[in-house]
């Protein structure tokens, strides 16, 4: 069910639609039409900052990150995760944590459309 809290976005709405989620039919196909969309519009590596606590991840509110690339496709079956650098190597954290610190419009673009479908409430 759509979050009442973000206003739909129509043109998002068919980008998502006709880019991202195109003849996909359950959550597994919903999932890897994210991925590959994903995949597609962003330019790695780039930077991002944590935005929020999670949990299941280590990253600190504020804390500036390399993002190197979209995690394993098994990984991102649930939602979407990204692998960022850490000093002992590299760590898998959920996209919807980070906030997009770059200038690349397409990379802007294919995170704020993850924000987007989560706040919406939105799920594969």
């Amino acid at each position: 069910m759509a979050s009442k809290r973000v206003p739909e976005d129509p043109e998002r709405e068919h980008r998502i639609i006709y880019e991202a989620i195109v003849d996909c039919y359950n959550d597994e196909e919903r999932a890897m039409g994210w991925y590959y969309y994903l995949e597609r519009a962003l330019s790695f590596p780039f930077k991002a900052r944590c935005h929020a606590n999670r949990r299941t991840s280590p990253l600190a509110v504020g804390e500036i990150v390399h993002v190197l690339r979209l995690a394993e496709e098994e990984d991102c079956l649930h939602e979407v995760m990204v692998e960022v650098e850490r000093e002992t190597g590299s760590i898998s954290v959920p996209l919807a944590q980070l906030t997009c610190v770059t200038r690349r419009a397409s990379t802007l673009r294919g995170v704020s459309d993850w924000h987007y479908w989560v706040a919406r409430g939105y799920r594969f």
